[in-house]
């Protein structure tokens, strides 16, 4: 049995794994390729603290107290990971890259990595997304002089003080950005392709549920799964009502080309900027499974549960509907629970 990744997803099912009587590395491995515990968490900006962190949940088996609001998120979930995998002996194998999934012999799977082959009778994939931002492209691009940033690189507000940056992007991540950089720009536009949708309110749990089955419809039907904040929309704090209060988060219209010197609308509005980010989110990182040839005509991986339709042996976690950190956790419980009905007493997995 292997484990693709150790972000929330790949940590909740490893720790079923070993809950249902398996044995890291006997049994199962889990393999990783960022170089310390933490997953995408370990590269977030230094100024997202763990109190902006939105909708956190805690991994299966241990609760994160005590932890200091004002600390880069990156530390406090870091370290958070690093005790999770020491305190429960999941010994993840890092850094590791996945280079490709194939097809083996006598039923199995190969997983080809940097650190070797792998030959197992049943995966698990939770490799998330950061490692696949994703970068539009409009006309002109080449020509514009100043600096393109992806969320996946942002150092930060203070790199841009004095500076005029236009964000791209409706999600949380836009509008986090968006409001420290005003603080010290010299100017900051907004520019979104549908208009955001803000949500005032507590977000329930029927909420959730119907948020839940928006991304479980597409999935179903192949196509990628969305963005969260595209089914459950943007909620609204206190900072972000001062911020539509101060005009800050006047959102426009997205421009239709670049110019050397910014961007431009074809309605002739042209905005001046040193910066442009990309808050524009990222895809499934799952080009590794290519091989498996696993996507349906849409584009996306249609699942069954956490089963992928084309390949029972493929399980699928915190992917389309199960890209939360709660949905995460389920998932892997799940996913545990169908593959211990595979196993039968010989190895689950071997090095090739």
């Amino acid at each position: 049995m292997v484990v693709i990744g150790a972000g929330q997803a790949g940590l909740a099912g490893a720790y079923h794994l070993r809950r249902s009587g398996l044995e890291p590395e006997r049994d199962f491995v889990v393999l990783d390729h960022a170089p310390r515990p933490g997953r995408a968490w370990q590269y977030r900006w230094p100024s997202l603290t763990y109190g902006k962190v939105h909708g956190m949940h805690a991994l299966p088996g241990m609760q994160l107290t005590g932890a200091d609001d004002s600390r880069p998120s990156a530390e406090v979930i870091g370290a958070y990971f690093d005790t999770y995998e020491r305190t429960f002996g999941l010994r993840v194998r890092r850094p590791v890259d996945v280079r490709a999934v194939r097809e083996g012999e006598d039923g199995r799977l190969l997983v080809e990595t940097s650190a070797g082959t792998w030959s197992t009778r049943a995966l698990i994939n939770a490799t998330g997304t950061w490692d696949r931002p994703f970068w539009p492209r409009y006309r002109g691009q080449k020509l514009f002089r100043g600096r393109q940033l992806h969320t996946a690189n942002y150092p930060g507000p203070k790199e841009f003080a004095g500076q005029r940056v236009v964000v791209v992007g409706g999600g949380t991540s836009g509008v986090q950005h968006l409001m420290e950089i005003a603080e010290v720009a010299a100017g900051t536009t907004w520019v979104t392709r549908r208009p955001p949708v803000f949500r005032d309110g507590p977000f329930g749990e029927d909420q959730g549920r119907a948020a839940v089955a928006l991304v479980e419809e597409r999935v179903r039907r192949g196509l990628p799964p969305q963005s969260v904040v595209s089914v459950t929309g943007l909620p609204v704090t206190e900072a972000v009502r001062a911020a539509r209060e101060s005009g800050v988060l006047n959102r426009l219209p997205m421009f239709d080309r670049f110019t050397p010197d910014g961007v431009a609308w074809d309605d002739g509005r042209v905005v001046a900027a040193d910066v442009i980010l990309w808050a524009t989110g990222f895809r499934a990182a799952i080009d590794h499974l290519a091989p498996l040839k696993l996507r349906e005509p849409g584009g996306g991986i249609r699942v069954d549960g956490t089963r992928a339709v084309r390949d029972a042996r493929v399980h699928l976690v915190g992917y389309g509907p199960s890209a939360s950190t709660i949905g995460a956790n389920r998932a892997g419980r799940a996913a545990v629970r169908e593959i211990r009905q595979l196993l039968e007493r010989e190895p689950a997995v071997a090095m090739g």
